[in-house]
């Protein structure tokens, strides 16, 4: 399916360029970067690579366009990763590829897109749209790119955002060579509650609108759920991926006032195994200038809560609390940390993430992470990578 919908997404591409090109100039972009991982521990599940050090190359082309009287764009984004020990990680995938329409206050948007919805740090309990991309990275922000039919109308009363999205994409995991992966190796033998499969096609919408100091979201979503159970193959000791339909609802809401942020995100979910509720809530306060320089200091704390059965689609974020700093130095080089610890009260199980990031020159940027899983255990889903604490360095090269 991932071939179909690159091969799917790249004819939508060429027609909107082809249909599209004019004396207006195209705007081309590209990103190259270079990816060290280095694990702390030998790994821990058999067929794991004992190699700790595990190096990746991944590029992004950027090509867009838009018409002189900005009632048209287009946007052709493809990115590619090849990953030295785990074939699992390579994707070729085209994150955006559209054309889209403007008229009025309308826009009509065909083609292949990236769409994030939500506010909270930690977790992104209500961006239902797109599929995870998981080989990427444990924290789940990256994402695979999605065909749709995308109409919005924007008024003064709100942006309201219809969805229509054929082609649903199946989640990646590690392979069997690979690090950060359950302790058994994932077959590509998928199934689905709907008969039509992979062909289904699912729905969503979205009402934004700023109310004061307020912006609210409110989202719906029916169709294939984005993240599979895990459940027994036919032959034994194998797992296969178990896909089922499910109906969301979703409230994401920020108020800001002065140097605060307050965040809340929360679902309801329903399917025909489970019905539940999740919520992130907490706050973002920013020091300005702290001790008389022009560098900002802001605190954050969320609490995280989820409903869903462990049993059928465990997560880490069920009775957690997240703390954080966020070092921003506001100088030339756009210098900024991010240093947070997820706390389990129930399991102890805990998670210290660091992330820093500086710029070098006009076009090299430079990341560092940090990830360490601490005093993790059983029923605790992270203690599946309690041998894969690692330190990451990232060098990104743009053209």
């Amino acid at each position: 399916m991932q071939i179909k919908y690159f091969k799917c997404a790249c004819l939508v591409g060429v027609l909107a360029f082809s249909n599209s090109l004019s004396a207006e100039p195209l705007e081309l972009a590209a990103q190259l970067e270079y990816q060290l991982r280095y694990f702390n521990a030998e790994p821990q599940w058999p067929g794991q690579d004992f190699q700790r050090a595990q190096s990746a190359v991944a590029g992004k082309l950027e090509l867009r366009w838009q018409s002189e009287d900005s009632s048209q764009r287009v946007a052709v984004v493809p990115y590619g990763r090849y990953d030295e020990i785990d074939s699992e990680r390579n994707l070729l995938d085209l994150q955006e590829a559209y054309w889209a329409l403007r008229f009025n206050d309308y826009e009509l948007l065909l083609g292949g897109n990236q769409v994030f919805w939500g506010v909270t740090e930690s977790v992104h309990l209500v961006d239902i749209v797109n599929q995870t991309d998981v080989p990427a990275d444990v924290d789940g922000e990256q994402k695979l790119g999605q065909t749709m039919v995308n109409f919005a109308v924007q008024k003064d009363w709100g942006l309201v955002s219809l969805y229509v999205l054929p082609g649903f994409r199946e989640r990646q995991f590690p392979g069997e060579a690979g690090r950060l992966r359950f302790p058994f190796v994932i077959s590509n033998e998928e199934s689905y509650e709907s008969d039509q499969g992979q062909a289904h096609v699912d729905y969503a919408a979205r009402y934004s609108q700023f109310l004061g100091d307020f912006d609210v979201g409110l989202s719906a979503f029916n169709g294939t759920n984005r993240e599979p159970q895990v459940i027994a193959g036919t032959n034994p000791g194998t797992f296969t991926l178990y896909y089922e339909q499910m109906s969301q609802a979703g409230l994401d809401l920020q108020y800001t006032r002065e140097a605060w942020l307050w965040k809340l995100e929360t679902l309801w979910r329903d399917s025909a195994q489970q019905t539940f509720w999740a919520a992130v809530a907490g706050f973002e306060y920013t020091h300005y200038q702290m001790f008389g320089s022009q560098s900002d200091i802001g605190f954050l704390l969320e609490y995280q809560y989820d409903g869903r059965d462990q049993s059928i689609t465990p997560t880490p974020s069920d009775n957690d609390i997240f703390l954080g700093t966020r070092i921003t130095l506001n100088d030339m080089q756009d210098t900024a940390i991010l240093a947070a610890l997820v706390y389990d009260h129930e399991t102890e199980a805990s998670l210290v993430n660091v992330e820093a990031e500086r710029r070098f020159g006009e076009s090299i940027i430079v990341e560092f992470r940090l990830r360490a899983f601490n005093g993790t255990q059983e029923p605790d889903i992270l203690n599946v990578y309690s041998h894969d604490d690692y330190a990451q360095i990232s060098v990104q090269k743009y053209f």
